[in-house]
C-alpha cells in the first residue's frame, strides 16, 4: 500500500500543480499590468512577515505527526482521539496568537515600508493576518489525511478551490483592480474550503466525532511538549533564515527590489512546489516504514529517495540557471531581469536546500526534534550577520550570500550527522561522498547545457522551449548512463514501470511481469 498511496498522492498533487502553475503566470501578469510592481513587491513582503506567524503552528503539527504515526499503523483508536483532542486545543491556541502577534506587527509597518504610493496597507494587512490565522481553526483534521497517506484528498479540494479562487481574482484585477476585494475572495475561499475538508474527514472517520476517553500516557505528552519546543526554537530560527530576505530587501533597498525579487521567487516556488509534491507524499511513507522496520531497511530506501532527491533537484536547477533569465525577459520584459550573479546564488540556495530535503524528512519522521534545536538560531544569526553587513556593499545579492554561508555553516554538515548516526547507524561520510558526485556530475552536465543553449536565440519563445528541451533530454539521457546499473536506480525504475502499467492503455503483460519482479530494495512487501 506504501507504494500505491504515494503515487496515487504524488499524481495528484502534480496534475494540480501544472493547473495552479499556467494560472499562476496569468494571474502574475494581470496582476502587474493592473496594479503595479510595488503593489507586487507589498504583497510579497506582507507573505514573508506573516510566515513567521506559522512557526508555532509547525511546531504543533510536527510534533503530533510524529505522535499518529504508530497509533495509525496499529489502529489504536483511543490514542488517535486523545492526540486529535491536544492537536484541536493547541489549534485554537495558535490561531489567537497568531493574530495578537499580527496585529502588534502593525504599528511597525511603516519603518519596513518606506515611500510607496499604496494606499490602506492596515487593511491590507489585516486581510493577509485573516487568511494565515483562519485556517489554523481547521488544519489538525487534515493532517489526518496525511498520516493515513491520502493527502491527495486534501491535494485536491485545494488545488479546485484555489483555480477557483485564482480564476475569480484574474476577474476582479481585470474589471475592477480593486485589490481589497482581490485579497478579501481569497480569505473567504481559503476559510470555506478548510471547513470542506473537515467535513470529509469526518465522514471518513467518523470515530475521530466520539468523546474522547483515554487520557495520553505521561510520555507520549512529555515527548510532544519536549519536541513541540525543539521545533518552535527550530522554525524561529528557520524564519530569520529563510523569511527575511523580503523585510531586508524593502527595509535597505526599496519596496519596488522587492517586486523584481518575486518574480524570481515565485518561478523557484513552483519548483519546489513541484517537488514537494513528489517528495511530500513519499515521506508520509517513510513516517510508515520507520514505525515499522529496521534501520537497515529505512537506510536502502532512504538511498533510493536521495538519488530520485538529487536527480529532480539538479535537473530544475539546471533549468532555472539557464532558462528563468530569458523567460522573465519574454514574460515582463528586460526591466524586470536581475542581474545574473544573484539568479546563480538564488539556484544554489534553492540546489543546497533541495539536497537536505531526503535527510530533513527522515530526521522529522524519525522524531528528530530535540537534539539539533539550537542549530536553525545558530544559522540565523549567521545569516542576519552577514547578510546586514553584505547588504551595505553588495545590496539584494549580499542578503542572498548570507544566505547560503550560513547554510554551510550550520545544517549542511550538522544534519547529516545527525540522521546517520542515530536512525542509518552509518558513517555520515557515505552521504558526503555521494554528495560530492552528484554535485560534480550536475555541474558538469549544467556546463554542457549551458554551452547548447547559447546556439539558440533568447528573445523569441521558440529558442526558449528549445533550451528547455535540451536541458530535459540531456539531463536524463546523462544520469540514466551514469546510474542505470544501480540498485537506486532500478527500484524506481520498478516504480515507474508500475505507475505505467496503472494506466489502461499502457497496461499489457510485460508490464505487469516487470512490476512483480521489484528488485530487493522493497522492504517489507506493500503493506
Amino acid at each position: 500500500m506504501r507504494v500505491k498511496s504515494s503515487l496515487l498522492n504524488i499524481s495528484a498533487g502534480l496534475g494540480s500543480q501544472l493547473v495552479i502553475t499556467i494560472l499562476s503566470f496569468v494571474s502574475r501578469t494581470v496582476f502587474i499590468n493592473s496594479l503595479g510592481i510595488e503593489y507586487l513587491g507589498v504583497n510579497g513582503l506582507f507573505t514573508s512577515i506573516l510566515a513567521m506567524l506559522s512557526l508555532a503552528e509547525a511546531g504543533i503539527g510536527s510534533s503530533i505527526i510524529y505522535n499518529l504515526y504508530k497509533p495509525v499503523a496499529e489502529n489504536n483508536r483511543p490514542k488517535i482521539l486523545a492526540l486529535m483532542d491536544l492537536y484541536k486545543k493547541a489549534y485554537l491556541v495558535i490561531a489567537g496568537l497568531v493574530m495578537l502577534l499580527g496585529l502588534g506587527v502593525m504599528p511597525f509597518l511603516d519603518l519596513i515600508i518606506k515611500d510607496t504610493s499604496v494606499e490602506n496597507l492596515s487593511i491590507i494587512y489585516l486581510l493577509f493576518l485573516i487568511n494565515t490565522a483562519a485556517p489554523y481553526l481547521f488544519v489538525y483534521k487534515h493532517s489526518f489525511l496525511n498520516v493515513n497517506q491520502k493527502n491527495y484528498i486534501v491535494t485536491s479540494i485545494f488545488s479546485i478551490s484555489s483555480i477557483l479562487s485564482t480564476g475569480l481574482r484574474i476577474a476582479i484585477l481585470l474589471y475592477t483592480e480593486n485589490y481589497l476585494l482581490y485579497l478579501a475572495v481569497e480569505s473567504v475561499f481559503s476559510i470555506i474550503t478548510s471547513a470542506i475538508v473537515v467535513i470529509l474527514v469526518n465522514k471518513m472517520y467518523p470515530f475521530l466525532k466520539e468523546k474522547v476517553e483515554a487520557k495520553l500516557d505521561p510520555e507520549t505528552k512529555a515527548n510532544f511538549i519536549k519536541n513541540m519546543k525543539a521545533i518552535i526554537l527550530q522554525n524561529v530560527g528557520n524564519y530569520f533564515i529563510f523569511g527575511v530576505d523580503s523585510i531586508l530587501i524593502s527595509t535597505f533597498v526599496s519596496i519596488t527590489a522587492v517586486g523584481l525579487y518575486s518574480n524570481y521567487k515565485m518561478l523557484i516556488d513552483i519548483c519546489r512546489t513541484l517537488l514537494n509534491q513528489v517528495f511530500a507524499n513519499m515521506y508520509h511513507s517513510l513516517g510508515n516504514l520507520i514505525a515499522k522496520e529496521s534501520s537497515d531497511a529505512v537506510y536502502r530506501i532512504f538511498k533510493v529517495t536521495y538519488l530520485l532527491n538529487f536527480w529532480l533537484y539538479s535537473l530544475l536547477s539546471i533549468g532555472l540557471y539557464l532558462l528563468v533569465e530569458p523567460l522573465i525577459t519574454l514574460w515582463l520584459g528586460q526591466e524586470f531581469a536581475m542581474s545574473n550573479a544573484i539568479l546563480l546564488v538564488l539556484v544554489v540556495m534553492f540546489y543546497e536546500r533541495g539536497m537536505r530535503n531526503s535527510l530533513s524528512a527522515v530526521k522529522s519522521t524519525a522524531g528528530i526534534f530535540h537534539e539539533d534545536r539550537y542549530a536553525p538560531i545558530v544559522q540565523a544569526a549567521v545569516n542576519l550577520t552577514v547578510s546586514l553587513i553584505l547588504v551595505h556593499y553588495l545590496g539584494i545579492l549580499g542578503v542572498f550570500i548570507g544566505n547560503i554561508v550560513s547554510a554551510l555553516a550550520v545544517p549542511f554538515w550538522y544534519t547529516p550527522r545527525l540522521v546517520y548516526r542515530n536512525v542509518f547507524q552509518q558513517p555520515v561520510m557515505h552521504y558526503y561522498r555521494s554528495y560530492l558526485l552528484y554535485t560534480l556530475l550536475g555541474v558538469s552536465v549544467c556546463l554542457v547545457a549551458g554551452f547548447i543553449c547559447e546556439l539558440f536565440p533568447s528573445s523569441t519563445l521558440l529558442g526558449l522551449v528549445g533550451k528547455g528541451f535540451v536541458c530535459v533530454v540531456l539531463v536524463n539521457f546523462v544520469y540514466v548512463a551514469v546510474f542505470y546499473k544501480t540498485e537506486q536506480f532500478r527500484y524506481l525504475q520498478m516504480i515507474g514501470v508500475g505507475l505505467l502499467n496503472k494506466i489502461p492503455l499502457l497496461r499489457n503483460p510485460r508490464l505487469k511481469k516487470q512490476e512483480h519482479s521489484r528488485p530487493s530494495l522493497e522492504v517489507g512487501g506493500d503493506k
